[in-house]
């Protein structure tokens, strides 16, 4: 018998269309759910369970009183990651310094997933700020894979992630600025897209000046991807200018046939490090996946090389040292975020504008590069998931960053050229650990991506690969993050 958290986001949503479950029984298994088990994956950082109980209470009337008029994913449980504010629950952005900060407003990514039906249960974790490919925190312990809890969850989304991957909720909000939804895509065994940049709203705080962040969700399947970025876009546009979209839903593109792409694919990493086999076995499963659905895949050079890599890095110190601390926490603050914050606070404004022009000036020949193909396929990640306190084990802030960047080689180069792309789950190691191929779509081309990846989970049968998670709290030594419950 199928369990709730075993149901998609969309087949939730169904389900309560049809009365066959209620929102206020989606809620309590959920919870229910993460109250045995997030011992093991310390997803979450703060839990909104009584708000999101009297939530479903509504959403429960709604569904008796108005039927007709009910939001597409009404009543369904997700999850808002520690970087997005609420007005409702607090968000430390990961770290110790801002702990207890409450925003006076919602971003619009929350406002636009609450009015789509969706209920959030909490806030996941995520590391400080946003800057590591891990989710460990000075006030909790770094977030798990279901697929092994000895390794990492990956970051920035990681939490994201794990509770998603977990079936603590079928659906989360999670945020890319270098690959931070795609990462833990990857290690979580799970869809994640980053939408163009401009596609979604970041509002209402101040823009991104490096235009390298977006907003989206991590999910199991593609079609609640695609509802997931449906309901993002609804609100509010993402830039003054908005940009085209598909003609109906992204929702739709997931029913359409792709038809015959040319496809360029790649797996020499852009940066030069070592791209681990098991990596470049998954591009090639992914690659017979595609040649027998009738695609075109031909062998390209890296559209990028290490000097991208090198002004991506002058720009992330940027955005570290722009970080919104007051001056008497800045000790509070990691070794890893302080020696960033170092590095941006020593580059004059001037720099900093030649450096965002040069970036933003590199994404043209990238794109041009790869022009004459529907679609580019690589590694997500230089690496398979890795073991918890791998990032930080040799307790020195340099190489834990040169591990991020190592192990992170392939996604920046999109957060660059704004373009979307998306992680997909088409291979295992022998010892079960997931390993996510990136597919990179043309510049606002979401549709052929989510048509395509719908295509190989078809083909590949990702969807019916579940971790496995004893069936009550661990109790031999585990530790929980520190988590506030909000009433």
């Amino acid at each position: 018998m199928t369990e709730l958290h075993e149901l998609s986001a969309l087949e939730q949503a169904a389900a309560v269309r049809a009365r066959e479950v209620s929102p206020v029984e989606l809620v309590d298994h959920h919870l229910d759910r993460i109250e045995r088990l997030d011992s093991l994956l310390f997803a979450f950082v703060t839990m909104t369970a009584e708000q999101a109980r009297a939530q479903a209470k509504e959403a429960e009337q709604a569904v008796l009183s108005t039927p007709d008029e009910l939001p597409p994913l009404h009543g369904v449980p997700t999850a808002i990651k520690d970087l997005t504010i609420t007005r409702d629950a607090p968000t430390a952005f990961g770290s110790r310094a801002l702990l207890g900060f409450q925003s006076p407003v919602n971003a619009h990514a929350v406002t636009a997933l609450r009015r789509a039906g969706l209920i959030s249960l909490g806030k996941t974790a995520t590391p400080e700020f946003g800057l590591t490919a891990h989710s460990e925190t000075d006030f909790g312990v770094e977030t798990r894979t279901p697929w092994n809890v000895r390794y990492s969850a990956g970051g920035s989304s990681g939490g994201a992630g794990a509770a998603v991957a977990g079936g603590f909720v079928p659906i989360a909000q999670g945020s890319d600025g270098g690959g931070s939804i795609r990462i833990p895509a990857s290690v979580c065994g799970l869809v994640g897209l980053k939408p163009s940049w401009g596609r979604v709203s970041d509002g209402p705080t101040p823009p991104d000046a490096t235009r390298l962040s977006v907003r989206g969700v991590l999910t199991r399947t593609v079609r609640d991807s695609a509802a997931g970025l449906d309901a993002l876009v609804a609100y509010k546009p993402g830039s003054l200018v908005p940009i085209a979209g598909p003609d109906g839903s992204f929702l739709a593109q997931a029913d359409r046939e792709p038809g015959r792409l040319r496809i360029g694919r790649f797996t020499a990493a852009p940066s030069g490090v070592d791209v681990d086999p098991e990596c470049v076995r998954a591009v090639d499963v992914a690659t017979e996946l595609l040649v027998g659905a009738g695609h075109v895949v031909e062998e390209i050079e890296p559209p990028a090389g290490p000097a991208l890599t090198d002004a991506f890095l002058k720009v992330w110190a940027l955005l570290a040292a722009a970080a919104p601390v007051p001056a008497d926490k800045e000790l509070l603050l990691r070794p890893v975020t302080r020696m960033l914050r170092e590095r941006g606070a020593g580059i004059g404004g001037a720099e900093a504008l030649g450096l965002l022009a040069a970036l933003q000036g590199a994404a043209r020949p990238i794109i041009d590069r790869t022009a004459e193909y529907d679609v580019v396929l690589c590694p997500t990640l230089a690496m398979p998931p890795r073991p918890a306190g791998w990032f930080t084990e040799a307790d020195d802030p340099v190489e834990e960053f040169e591990r991020t960047m190592r192990f992170v080689a392939f996604t920046p180069v999109q957060n660059v050229t704004g373009q979307p792309a998306v992680s997909l789950p088409v291979h295992w190691t022998a010892d079960g650990l997931p390993v996510g191929v990136m597919l990179v779509g043309r510049p606002a081309d979401e549709a052929t991506l989510i048509s395509l990846s719908a295509q190989l989970e078809a083909a590949s049968g990702w969807v019916h690969q579940r971790p496995e998670l004893p069936p009550r709290e661990s109790r031999c030594g585990a530790h929980r993050n520190v988590r506030t419950e909000q009433n």
